[in-house]
C-alpha cells in the first residue's frame, strides 16, 4: 500500500529487453535506506519487486503486461520516475490509499504555467475510467496524489503546486505522453456493491 507522497525523483539506468518482458535498473538513494531484495517499491505509481538492491538503487523485473498497461514501457535510459516506499503501519497517511497496481494510461493534453511555480495539468483519460473521476476527488497519476479540479468529457485538469513539481517528474511531462493512472480503490469497491444490490431479490 502507498499514498502517493513522492519520496525520490531516480533515473532509469539500463533497461534489458528479455523474451518476456525487460529488466529495469533504477538509480536513487533514498528509497534504498532501509530496502531488501523482494521488498516492494512504487515506480511512476505501479509496484515493482526490488531485486538486486545497493546503496546507489535497484533492479526490476517488468512483465509483458505490466509494459503494456503502464507508461514503464515507453521509459528510456536516464528518464526520471517517481520512487516511493510501502506505507508502514503507524505512519500518517499523508496522500490517500493506493495499491500500486496503474488502471490505465492517459495521455498528456497538456501543462500550462499558472504563475507563480504552480502549473494546470490536462491529461485524457480513458472511457473506462472515468465513471471513479470526480471533482474534487483523489487521483494517482505517476504515483503523485493529487486533487482533481476539473474532470469534463474524459479531461481531467490538476494544479500542480510549485512542490509537486519541483519534487516529481511532473516538470518533464509532454504533450502526448502516457501517464500511468490508478483510481480510488473506495470508488471501484463502492460500484462493485451497489451492483450486487442492483441484483439483489427485493423481499
Amino acid at each position: 500500500m502507498f499514498t502517493g507522497i513522492v519520496e525520490e525523483v531516480g533515473r532509469v539506468e539500463a533497461i534489458e529487453q528479455r523474451a518476456a518482458g525487460a529488466r529495469m535498473r533504477f538509480a536513487c538513494s533514498k528509497v534504498m535506506e532501509d530496502a531488501f531484495a523482494g521488498s516492494s517499491i512504487a515506480v511512476n505509481g505501479a509496484c515493482l519487486t526490488a531485486l538486486d538492491p545497493g546503496p546507489h538503487g535497484f533492479s526490476a523485473d517488468l512483465a509483458p503486461e505490466t509494459l503494456l498497461r503502464t507508461n514503464l514501457g515507453d521509459l528510456q535510459p536516464l528518464a526520471l520516475v517517481n520512487l516511493e516506499r510501502p506505507l508502514e503501519v503507524g505512519d500518517r497517511l499523508s496522500g490517500h490509499i493506493v495499491q500500486g497496481h496503474v488502471d490505465a494510461t492517459g495521455v498528456v493534453e497538456s501543462l500550462a504555467e499558472l504563475g507563480a511555480g504552480s502549473w494546470w495539468l490536462r491529461v485524457r483519460v480513458p472511457e473506462e475510467l472515468d465513471r471513479y473521476l470526480l471533482y474534487q476527488g483523489s487521483i494517482f497519476p505517476v504515483g503523485i496524489s493529487i486533487t482533481i479540479a476539473s474532470i469534463e468529457d474524459r479531461l481531467l485538469s490538476v494544479t500542480i503546486i510549485p512542490h509537486t513539481f519541483e519534487n516529481t517528474n511532473l516538470r518533464t511531462r509532454r504533450q502526448g505522453e502516457r501517464v500511468n493512472i490508478e483510481c480510488d480503490i473506495l470508488a471501484k469497491h463502492v460500484e462493485k456493491l451497489v451492483a450486487r444490490l442492483d441484483l439483489a431479490p427485493r423481499v
